[in-house]
C-alpha cells in the first residue's frame, strides 16, 4: 500500500498526517505562524522522516487543506523539493463528494469541505460538523451530501486573548475546565465564564440549527483543538473525532483517483 501525507494548514498550527492505507500511522504539527522558506520547510520535512525512520520515497501523494495563502508558496515549494510530488491542493475545481449550497461557494474554507466530507462519508447525513479552531465553526450538512449552512464564531482562544489582553486587571490563564462554576479567584471565574460560557454557545446554536433546518436527528459530529473539553460538558455532541479533518483529506485524495 502506498502512503498518502495530508496536511492542515491551519491559522495557528500546521498539521501532518502520513496515512498507510486508510491509517494514520504518525502525526506531528508546527507553527504557522512563524514564516519559513521553502528551505526551511524542506529541512523541517525531512528531517522529521529521518527521524522516525520512515523512507520518505514511500510518499505517493500529498494533499493539502490551507486557510492561509501566504504560506502556500514556500510550502509547496518544499513539498515539490521534497517528495519530487505535485501537492493536491484542496479547493473549487477537484472532486470532494460534497455539493455547496450558499450564496457563494468560493466562500467556503477547504477546511469546512475537508470535515464536511469526512463527517458525510463516515457519518452519514444530515450532520452538524463543530470544528474548535481559531474561530469555531457549524456546518450542516444535508442526507444528500450538500454543504447547505454555515455559522462561524470566536474560537475559544481568540476569547481568551481577548479577556487577558483588552482588560487590564486581567490575566493570561490555561484554558480548562474549573473544578467548580462557584469561583472564589479571577483565574478560575475566568475559566468558568469561558468554559461554560462556550458550552452554552454550542447547545444553543446546535439546538436552533437543528430546529431551523427541521433535521432533529442530525448527527453532530465535533473536532478542533478545544472539542474535548467542550463535547465532556454537553450531550448535543454525538461523535468527537479529532482526526476528522485529515480523514478527510484522505477522502478527498481517493475521490481524485489519485489512491490507487
Amino acid at each position: 500500500m502506498q502512503m498518502i501525507l495530508v496536511v492542515d494548514v491551519g491559522n495557528t498550527t500546521i498539521r501532518f498526517g502520513l496515512f498507510y492505507g486508510d491509517e494514520i500511522i504518525v502525526m506531528w504539527k508546527i507553527m504557522t505562524k512563524i514564516q519559513k522558506t521553502s528551505d526551511e520547510y524542506t529541512v523541517i520535512i525531512n528531517s522529521w522522516f529521518t527521524q522516525h525512520n520512515i523512507d520518505k520515497t514511500g510518499v505517493k501523494g500529498v494533499v493539502i487543506s490551507s486557510v492561509v495563502p501566504n504560506v502556500m508558496h514556500s510550502f509547496n515549494n518544499a513539498i515539490r523539493k521534497t517528495f519530487g510530488l505535485e501537492p493536491l491542493i484542496v479547493k473549487a475545481g477537484i472532486k470532494t463528494g460534497i455539493s455547496i449550497n450558499v450564496d457563494d461557494p468560493r466562500e467556503v474554507g477547504p477546511d469546512r469541505i475537508v470535515d464536511a466530507a469526512a463527517a458525510y462519508n463516515l457519518y452519514g447525513g444530515p450532520s452538524v460538523v463543530l470544528d474548535f479552531g481559531t474561530a469555531t465553526t457549524y456546518d450542516l450538512i444535508n442526507e444528500k451530501g450538500a454543504f447547505i449552512s454555515a455559522v462561524t464564531s470566536p474560537g475559544i482562544q481568540i476569547s481568551a486573548d481577548a479577556l487577558g489582553t483588552r482588560t487590564a486587571m486581567l490575566p493570561n490563564i490555561e484554558i480548562v475546565k474549573p473544578p467548580t462554576i462557584l469561583a472564589k479567584n479571577t483565574i478560575s471565574s475566568m475559566q468558568a465564564g469561558l468554559v461554560y460560557g462556550y458550552v452554552g454557545q454550542v447547545e444553543y446554536i446546535v439546538k436552533r440549527i437543528k430546529k431551523e433546518a427541521n433535521y432533529p436527528n442530525a448527527t453532530v459530529v465535533a473536532t478542533g483543538g478545544y472539542a474535548q473539553v467542550i463535547q465532556e460538558e454537553t450531550d448535543v455532541i454525538d461523535i468527537y473525532d479529532p482526526l476528522l479533518t485529515l480523514k478527510g483529506m484522505k477522502i478527498i485524495w481517493d475521490k481524485n483517483n489519485y489512491a490507487k
